[in-house]
């Protein structure tokens, strides 16, 4: 199974506008993060998790043609705003995509795209998908998928375990039973959001002491703000956390 990091981003992405600190003037492609999401590639299988607003040049940029199923993590814009452009794909395939959330998520996906949603419009292309809510393990073309409950401040959304690889994005803090959903990890990647503190995101600090309970083989942080520089990060970092970056793909055993 290989994942590819399409954006590593926090909610501003990085650069920030209006921002010249020198994570932000950096030409390095390390420092520049498209909002969060990742590709899972197994087989001849697709599987993407959240669709970002740049999610349309993260198709381009990583020539991705198929998608195969969307799974959802919670329904705040830097996650659900590419989520129109799923039907370039509906072109491509000639079919509905199945999309996975939470129901909560389900409700807000709805809201925000009512068009999609109430019947059509026979003038207006629109994404052709399938909503499925979900709250315990499923089956997507021969694969199990674990959807784990985890705070994001107050509100409990979703992260998900594949196989040995756990993606935890906008996370500050995991329920204690959903630890029992994380043993025994190849790779897991958790948002890490800056060094500072934040009621609704793990700090550097806070995410190293979470990887260190769950203990995976190798962590990746993502969901980085400006004040993360790629290589400061990663000289600090244990030897089995790494800062991600955009376009990183990555084989998970």
């Amino acid at each position: 199974m290989k994942v590819t990091f399409l954006g590593t981003g926090p909610s501003h992405g990085v650069p920030v506008i209006g921002c010249s600190c020198s994570v932000c003037s950096s030409k390095d492609s390390k420092n520049t993060r498209y909002r969060s999401s990742v590709i899972i590639k197994y087989e001849n299988n697709h599987l993407l998790i959240d669709t970002p607003p740049e999610f349309r040049l993260q198709m381009i940029n990583n020539n991705i043609h198929r998608i195969d199923g969307v799974l959802f993590t919670h329904p705040h814009a830097d996650h659900v705003h590419g989520f129109d452009d799923l039907r370039r794909f509906n072109e491509i395939q000639r079919e509905s995509i199945p999309c996975f959330a939470s129901s909560e998520t389900v409700k807000n996906l709805k809201n925000m795209y009512s068009y999609v949603f109430r019947g059509g419009d026979p003038y207006t292309s629109s994404p052709k998908v399938t909503l499925h809510s979900i709250s315990s393990s499923f089956e997507l073309n021969g694969l199990t998928i674990n959807p784990i409950p985890i705070y994001h401040g107050k509100s409990l959304i979703l992260g998900y375990r594949i196989g040995r690889f756990a993606y935890l994005t906008d996370c500050s803090q995991i329920p204690p039973d959903s630890y029992k959903f994380l043993q025994g990890l190849h790779t897991l990647v958790i948002g890490a959001l800056r060094y500072r503190s934040h009621p609704n995101h793990l700090s550097v600090d806070e995410a190293v002491e979470t990887v260190n309970k769950i203990n995976p083989e190798v962590a990746y942080f993502t969901h980085m703000t400006h004040d993360l520089d790629y290589y400061q990060l990663n000289e600090q970092l244990p030897v089995n956390i790494k800062p991600a970056f955009d376009n990183l793909t990555i084989q998970v055993e």
